[in-house]
């Protein structure tokens, strides 16, 4: 009987990643009911991961994904539910509000109809959404995280803006003006990772389902840089709104990834926040308010005198022959960052399993110790000249939390050689710390 109750359970957290749950098994009464689809759906992240990349390397010969690419777009993936640790989700939140205070009906939450009709609503909410994102540019600064990634992979998938969900709440308040909000929890999820799925290139065509469908071949159009593929296919689960709102195109060409103008760094506190930071400089170079306003809230490429979504004049033309940033960097330095990624990887986890049983200063200060290992593995991969120094710092910061067991190993077997790692991955850049401080010294002379 158990064997049967977690095959099912099997079942139904991989149908979930491709939006095949039926009403029945997905409708309940209260929130409090709603399975964490997203958080249960790691185990199929990872397996789909991992296939694609020996599927991939079975048909090009190569790697799908590169290692500092890869740790970038998971650890944007990490960032973005952080939030949650703290608080619930903004969608929700502001959902139960609007359906507590100023419902005008209310459908029954049992019902197959409006199970659909929520799906439909959930969907279309996140067309605009998206489409908003692309064409308000205080939006766009926290989706461009999104995009930043010039591969398209499922690691991509996981690239998430930690701010967008600030916002994104705005667009499904009419939903819960008569969908019940437990309904509307279960397809904000799937809605979510139905997407999963979809960033790869490995799937080529699905036929007559093009046509209702967002697929991998809709959606590496909309990931493109190319002319022709910016501010199109919009869609979340269904690429019938696109269609109907003309913000559809097919993949022609070969798609070139990423942003218009690449930020070329895997930094990933610069990741996410570059872009209000850009913002800010070019409205303070306009004298009127106006200009000053319609920078922040007009399309990114929009100057004055230019209509509100700006034109693309001055976009860099994409010959095809575009490489995406990947520097060099030795392959020891690779399996030290992957394996320290992995350990914050697992403290991520245990952090998310245990919550409840923690204070709200032990999660803050664990959230804190997550941003500093993540940014601390970009700056090595970026090979910046202070990151000798932020690493050993960190190295200090994980051995006092070892000793004071906030951070602890997969498996009770693995402890002294954990700790025994992380001890000479102290010793190790706080020499390499020590013999840059002369050429320091030098350069402040």
């Amino acid at each position: 009987m158990a064997a049967a109750v977690e095959s099912g359970s099997v079942s139904r957290g991989f149908r979930a990643m491709f939006s095949m749950l039926t009403p029945n098994e997905s409708s309940f009464e209260k929130v409090e009911e709603v399975p964490q689809y997203v958080q249960q759906a790691t185990p199929f992240f990872v397996g789909l991961m991992v296939l694609e990349m020996v599927v991939g390397a079975l048909k090009t010969g190569g790697s799908v994904v590169t290692v500092s690419d890869g740790l970038t777009s998971i650890s944007a993936g990490m960032i973005s539910r952080l939030p949650a640790l703290l608080m619930r989700s903004c969608e929700l939140t502001a959902y139960i509000y609007i359906w507590d205070h100023f419902r005008l009906v209310e459908l029954p939450w049992d019902s197959a109809w409006t199970w659909w009709l929520t799906f439909l609503g959930v969907d279309l909410g996140y067309y605009w959404v998206h489409r908003f994102a692309h064409e308000v540019s205080i939006l766009w600064a926290a989706h461009q995280v999104h995009h930043s990634s010039e591969y398209y992979n499922l690691t991509t998938a996981l690239r998430q803006s930690l701010t967008q969900q600030f916002a994104s709440w705005i667009f499904y308040l009419p939903l819960a003006l008569a969908l019940p909000p437990s309904i509307f929890a279960v397809h904000l999820q799937l809605n979510l990772l139905y997407q999963f799925w979809i960033h790869t290139e490995l799937i080529r065509d699905l036929g007559p389902l093009e046509w209702i469908l967002n697929t991998p071949k809709h959606h590496r159009v909309h990931h493109g840089r190319n002319l022709y593929c910016i501010d199109k296919n919009y869609g979340g689960i269904l690429i019938i709104w696109d269609r109907l709102f003309g913000t559809f195109a097919l993949e022609t060409e070969k798609v070139i990834y990423g942003l218009v103008f690449p930020i070329n760094t895997f930094q990933i506190v610069y990741v996410q926040f570059h872009y209000y930071k850009y913002l800010w400089r070019k409205s303070n170079t306009y004298k009127k308010i106006s200009n000053k306003l319609s920078a922040f809230f007009k399309g990114p490429s929009w100057k004055p005198g230019k209509p509100r979504l700006g034109d693309h004049l001055n976009t860099p033309q994409v010959t095809g022959k575009e490489v995406p940033h990947d520097p060099s960097w030795s392959l020891p330095l690779q399996v030290y960052v992957v394996i320290h990624f992995l350990l914050v990887l697992w403290t991520y986890h245990e952090l998310f399993e245990n919550k409840m049983m923690l204070s709200q200063l032990t999660i803050l200060g664990m959230i804190s110790y997550i941003l500093l290992t993540l940014t601390s593995l970009g700056f090595i991969i970026d090979r910046r000249p202070t990151s000798a120094f932020l690493e050993m710092l960190r190295c200090v910061v994980m051995v006092t939390m070892q000793r004071h067991n906030y951070v602890t190993p997969p498996s009770p077997s693995l402890a002294v050689p954990t700790q025994a790692f992380v001890s000479l991955s102290l010793l190790f850049w706080a020499l390499q710390s020590f013999s840059q401080l002369p050429s320091i010294k030098r350069k402040a002379d």
